[in-house]
């Protein structure tokens, strides 16, 4: 059993990467990672690490701050998760922000990809 957790938001962002790129069926079949800078420095802010398109339409940014990554969806659309390692930052009614879905550990990194892949069924 692995006892360690991936708490490095810059190792989130790559595994969700990973994911994205290896998944070649499904609703994600033409998902693919753009812009990816690959020597991304997390910021408390959150840095800028990669775009994610399907079909050439943006999906949502991937920041990375040194504890977590977030997807920025393009679109607003509910979002929700029973997971201590997933959180979700609603936009409040406020229709010009975007839901935020943070990954705190590595294993949260599939759980954006099931919010992209849900976001693609629709």
């Amino acid at each position: 059993m692995v006892e360690d957790q991936i708490t490095d938001g810059k190792r989130i962002a790559q595994l969700l990467a990973s994911e994205l790129t290896g998944l070649e069926r499904g609703p994600l079949a033409d998902v693919s990672v753009v812009d990816a800078d690959r020597d991304v420095e997390p910021t408390a802010d959150g840095a800028f690490a990669f775009g994610i398109e399907a079909d050439g339409q943006s999906l949502g940014e991937v920041h990375v701050t040194p504890n977590t990554a977030r997807l920025t969806l393009t679109e607003q659309r509910d979002v929700d998760f029973d997971r201590a390692d997933v959180t979700v930052e609603e936009s409040n009614g406020d229709t010009s922000q975007k839901a935020v879905v943070v990954a705190h550990s590595g294993a949260a990194a599939k759980a954006l990809v099931d919010v992209l892949a849900d976001g693609l069924d629709r």
